[in-house]
């Protein structure tokens, strides 16, 4: 007797029935522990009204070791899509673009995944990262689950704050009374 696993089923003997495959189901990936995206803010913790506020994210693809109805599967999930949430009522996404750091010494620069605040307060962004996956069962091949599971990353907590600039034509040493001195 083979083993109707590794046979393809042209080559079963006759007598014998091929194994149906179990199938990894939307279901099975949703409960897998898949790791979040890594979130990231610049500036932070603070940023101002009208600036350009940097978020990236970083997330890999991950792999998986299981069973599924006694045969053993490995699942690999690859973020698919970003979704953000700046926490002041805007969102951007789904979308492809992760984003990423700025060039050092660089703020205020617009990027795919940059946001401009209106508002001064406490926000909290949070990152909802979509992911697809593949499995196979026995080593056989890689076949697409159907579906996708989304993960949300811890919050990100920020503040925006306001900044003002006034010009004095005193100078406070000649004139300590002066405005804004």
């Amino acid at each position: 007797m083979s083993d109707p696993i590794c046979s393809p089923a042209d080559q079963v003997p006759e007598g014998d029935e091929p194994m149906p495959l179990p199938v990894f189901t939307v279901e099975d990936l949703r409960r897998l522990e898949v790791s979040p995206a890594v979130t990231a803010v610049e500036p932070a913790p603070d940023t101002l009204v009208g600036l350009h506020t940097n978020m990236y994210a970083s997330a890999e693809d991950q792999v998986f070791d299981t069973e599924l109805a006694g045969f053993p599967v490995q699942v690999r999930v690859t973020p698919v899509s970003f979704t953000w949430d700046y926490g002041d009522g805007t969102t951007f996404g789904p979308t492809e673009l992760s984003g990423g750091p700025l060039p050092a010494g660089s703020w205020d620069e617009p990027t795919d995944t940059s946001h401009q605040y209106a508002d001064t307060g406490d926000v909290s962004v949070v990152l909802t990262t979509e992911f697809a996956g593949e499995y196979s069962v026995s080593g056989g091949p890689w076949l697409p689950v159907d579906g996708t599971s989304t993960v949300s990353s811890d919050p990100v907590a920020l503040s925006v704050w306001r900044s003002t600039v006034r010009n004095y034509a005193d100078d406070c040493f000649d004139n300590p009374g002066g405005v804004g001195c």
